[in-house]
């Protein structure tokens, strides 16, 4: 018998609600606003069929470039061959989410902004690139007859028959 390649084949527990979370959406899910140029993520939500996005789409992010009242439009990047092809895909509202890929950089942004200005005040140079981590320091040891280090030698291992 041949094998079933459906369009929601092999998503047994992709599409399934996490424990305790099955039931009606909260209304938080539906009262954020999406802007165009916002960056989403998309998690397919298996309560609701309507506008629902392949299982390819999900767990990807993309960016939103249209809105309408109950749905988005996402652009998303797909691998084809040695390319990427842009796909533009429909969603409903309860299938994304905002992503939180760009919070550390903007985090980083208001800090470099924040020491600027401090450092313009002061009339100082400040360095605000992010440096690489720097080694350990160095740790001497005192040794005396207490912890005087040893060398250790394995024991012949015999085997008896």
């Amino acid at each position: 018998m041949g094998k079933s390649h459906g369009y929601r084949s092999r998503t047994r527990y992709m599409f399934s609600r996490d424990f305790k979370k099955n039931g009606t959406i909260p209304m938080s899910v539906y009262l954020k606003t999406y802007k165009v140029g916002d960056i989403v993520d998309i998690r397919a939500n298996g309560s609701i069929q309507k506008g629902m996005p392949h299982k390819f789409y999900h767990g990807r992010t993309g960016i939103v470039y249209n809105v309408t009242k109950s749905a988005v439009g996402v652009i998303i990047n797909k691998v084809v061959g040695n390319r990427f092809m842009e796909k533009r895909i429909n969603l409903r509202i309860e299938h994304i989410k905002h992503s939180k890929c760009r919070q550390e950089f903007l985090d980083r942004v208001k800090a470099n902004d924040l020491k600027r200005k401090e450092a313009k005040a002061k009339n100082e140079i400040v360095q605000l690139r992010r440096q690489p981590g720097a080694t350990r320091e160095s740790k001497t040891l005192e040794i005396d007859e207490a912890n005087y280090p040893l060398t250790v030698a394995p024991l012949a291992y015999e085997t008896f028959i």
